[in-house]
């Protein structure tokens, strides 16, 4: 789908009912307004993050043991660090 929509005056914008019918918009509902080098994205703000987010990126965790990851991750703060090495500030 695509559209076009004017601003008003007052700076406001109507969403067509195809586009709030497609992202499930209801009246009333919160939008998260995100902020890109050349364009606004509007989509519904969810109830739940958590759920919203539940799996996102999993691929990058295919395969890796995730256990040991964190382990290896906890001991490298551990150690101490060594002139011109580690992590800079």
């Amino acid at each position: 789908m695509s559209c076009t929509v004017r601003v008003s005056s007052k700076n406001q914008i109507v969403i067509p009912r195809e586009a709030r019918e497609k992202a499930g918009i209801r009246p009333g509902q919160e939008l998260l307004v995100l902020c890109k080098a050349d364009r606004i994205v509007l989509m519904p703000k969810p109830e739940d993050f958590v759920a919203a987010t539940r799996g996102l990126h999993s691929e990058v965790w295919q395969g890796v043991d995730v256990e040991a990851h964190v382990q290896e991750e906890r001991e490298a703060w551990e150690q101490p660090e060594r002139p011109g090495k580690g992590r800079s500030s």
